[in-house]
């Protein structure tokens, strides 16, 4: 089967390298994470699916490449420089040669091809958009970027609104479109709905490539019994006025969205989500293993041929136990 899938995050990382073995993979990642530190283009989502899908992320992390060392950190902190993000040795490396590229004139998508290639990823890890864009967090402290608010002051502060600087000029790539273009399924992964999958799908033509499509689209939820299984997005979504719950999440992928999968103790939840015209699977949603991952994954792939076999319209099923 030919898949895409849009992810940001650990738990879209997660799911991602569950669905990699798929007969082909396309991941839609979120940039609107990335920033520029010591002069540096990072890319914290890309970098965490490149090196999940690479069997390189630090796994009590989830994040950043396993068994590594600081020590070009430890020197920049010595030298008085900034150190509250904490990049390791071999994943500088992937920055500076990401950077340099991009100096050179590559787009972000040839640039993230090439390092796939480098680390043996045969899954594509495509940027949502060649074009900048950068998440700014409206916070009683004022407006902060991103990486301020998730790593720099440890996602403490109270979210009042989110915004997209520069989303208006992004555009799909001709690479996304393709993909979506020979989809068989479309996979929403458990990542953030607000900071996570909220900017891919905000970028403009986005959710019309992806309608366009024709695939059935099914998308797993990050909230499990009203909390996120990593990250701030259930504290988010309260803060911003949507429910912090399977039901919530859904309701933000409505007229998108033909299946959701939720975890067994949100089956409560089934027949509200089953109302707002998507068919729900009900499973074990936590990846905590590889297994889990791989269990996970298939599972949804014939959730999705199933609601693609009953015509992949968007109204009431029937649902799954």
């Amino acid at each position: 089967m030919k898949v895409v899938a849009l992810a940001g995050g650990v738990g879209g990382a997660k799911l991602a390298a569950g669905l990699a073995a798929c007969e082909e993979l396309s991941v839609v990642v979120n940039t609107a994470d990335d920033f520029e530190l010591w002069g540096l283009h990072v890319s914290p989502d890309l970098d965490t699916v490149m090196y999940t899908l690479a069997g390189l992320a630090n796994p009590e992390t989830g994040w950043g490449v396993r068994d590594e060392t600081f020590r070009a950190l430890e020197m920049i902190s010595t030298y008085g420089g900034e150190a509250w993000f904490r990049i390791g040795d071999r994943d500088l490396a992937t920055h500076v040669l990401r950077t340099e590229r991009l100096r050179r004139g590559e787009g972000l998508t040839e640039v993230t091809a090439a390092l796939c290639a480098g680390l043996g990823v045969e899954s594509r890890v495509l940027p949502m958009s060649d074009e900048s864009v950068a998440t700014v967090v409206e916070s009683p402290a004022g407006d902060l970027e991103f990486q301020e608010y998730f790593v720099g002051r440890g996602q403490r502060d109270e979210v009042l609104g989110v915004r997209f600087r520069g989303i208006e000029d992004a555009r799909p790539t001709d690479e996304v479109a393709a993909a979506a273009r020979e989809a068989e399924a479309v996979v929403l992964c458990p990542s953030n709905p607000v900071v996570s999958l909220g900017p891919i799908l905000a970028v403009p033509g986005m959710r019309e490539v992806l309608e366009g499509s024709g695939a059935p689209t099914v998308a797993v939820s990050p909230i499990v019994g009203g909390r996120a299984i990593k990250g701030p997005a259930d504290r988010m979504l309260a803060s911003l006025g949507h429910e912090a719950s399977a039901r919530g999440v859904a309701r933000l992928y409505e007229g998108l969205v033909d299946g959701f999968v939720i975890d067994r103790v949100d089956v409560g939840e089934k027949k509200d989500i089953e109302a707002l015209g998507m068919e729900v699977l009900v499973t074990e949603a936590v990846m905590r293993d590889e297994p889990d991952r791989a269990r996970l994954a298939e599972e949804v792939l014939r959730f999705a041929a199933r609601v693609g076999g009953n015509g992949g319209e968007r109204g009431p099923g029937s649902g799954e136990q």
